[in-house]
């Protein structure tokens, strides 16, 4: 996909924050799960992730396996949650990881999943909410194929939607309270660059990773006073089998530049130790992470946190 928007960066919701917003937000008095609750701790990743508990779903390949690796290198206790047993286990063997099977669209199994965590562990700190697909996935690419509405299956729909945005509100929902209790961490959300401009090849696709940005966008300075960050990474074209396994191959024929997913894995560990909360995080080739930004937009009649 080509970015045709305007690159930028979002400003801190401690910065901006409109003092009539700041006044709608409720921080919990008391955010225990069970006992006493950690002290909140906002430079607990500055020097890497020993001693904490990350989640990654859909961890079994791709980004998502990249950012496991990544965070169990540099010392954390990490679980990777994915449909894809044999991927995941894999991973985890690799690792040292511990596997759970989750279906991310199922609000129980995210219920469930989060009270095992709590038990074994007693604490998360760190979750990617990376699972993800495409409308369709086809054996041959289909990069260059034509996105017809109208003949596109419904279940291919739901599964998306489930997939794409379900699981990441629910596995917010589901997580936000261990992650207060233990003294707060960084929620990370797998859009893409697609969340930021129009990808026509998918435009299903395109629509739920816009959804993934608002939902950030909106969600952060909720939970930022309870000591959850949450922010999104915006990666461009990646090595994984996504859309196909010859996916990369075909997209380099076409010309563009293709990530590993170790790029992306980058931009997570980079949105982990950001000071602020609530932005998207650019991945590109051969570029450093970096932050996005809309244009502020005035005369609205609400508070406007880009102002």
């Amino acid at each position: 996909m080509s970015a045709h928007g305007l690159p930028f960066s979002r400003r801190s919701t401690r910065d901006s924050r409109d003092p009539l917003l700041e006044k709608s937000i409720i921080v919990p008095r008391n955010l225990a799960v069970s006992g006493q609750a950690q002290e909140l701790d906002m430079t607990r990743f500055d020097q890497g992730f020993q001693d904490t508990v990350a989640l990654v779903t859909g961890g079994g390949s791709g980004i998502g396996a990249a950012t496991a690796r990544r965070l169990a290198h540099e010392g954390a206790r990490v679980i990777i949650a994915d449909l894809d047993e044999a991927g995941g286990k894999t991973v985890c063997e690799e690792i040292g990881a511990e596997f759970m099977s989750l279906d991310v669209s199922d609000p129980d199994a995210w219920e469930a999943r989060i009270a095992e965590i709590e038990q074994r562990h007693g604490a998360l700190h760190v979750v990617h909410l990376n699972a993800g697909i495409t409308t369709y996935k086809s054996d041959s690419g289909g990069l260059v194929e034509a996105f017809d509405l109208a003949s596109m299956p419904l279940a291919n729909y739901r599964r998306i939607m489930g997939a794409n945005v379900d699981g990441v509100i629910l596995g917010a929902r589901a997580c936000q309270r261990l992650m207060q209790a233990s003294g707060g961490g960084c929620l990370i959300a797998t859009a893409s660059v697609a969340g930021v401009v129009s990808f026509p090849p998918d435009p299903i696709y395109t629509a739920t990773k816009h959804a993934v940005v608002g939902f950030v966008r909106a969600q952060a300075p909720l939970l930022e006073p309870t000591g959850v960050m949450f922010h999104a990474v915006l990666p461009g074209v990646v090595d994984t089998n996504i859309l196909s396994e010859n996916f990369a191959d075909e997209a380099r024929k076409l010309g563009i530049k293709v990530m590993d997913p170790s790029e992306i894995a980058e931009g997570v560990v980079t949105a982990c130790q950001a000071k602020t909360s609530g932005d998207l995080w650019l991945c590109l080739p051969e570029q450093a992470p970096r932050r996005y930004e809309f244009a502020p937009v005035d005369d609205i009649g609400v508070p406007n946190l880009d102002e």
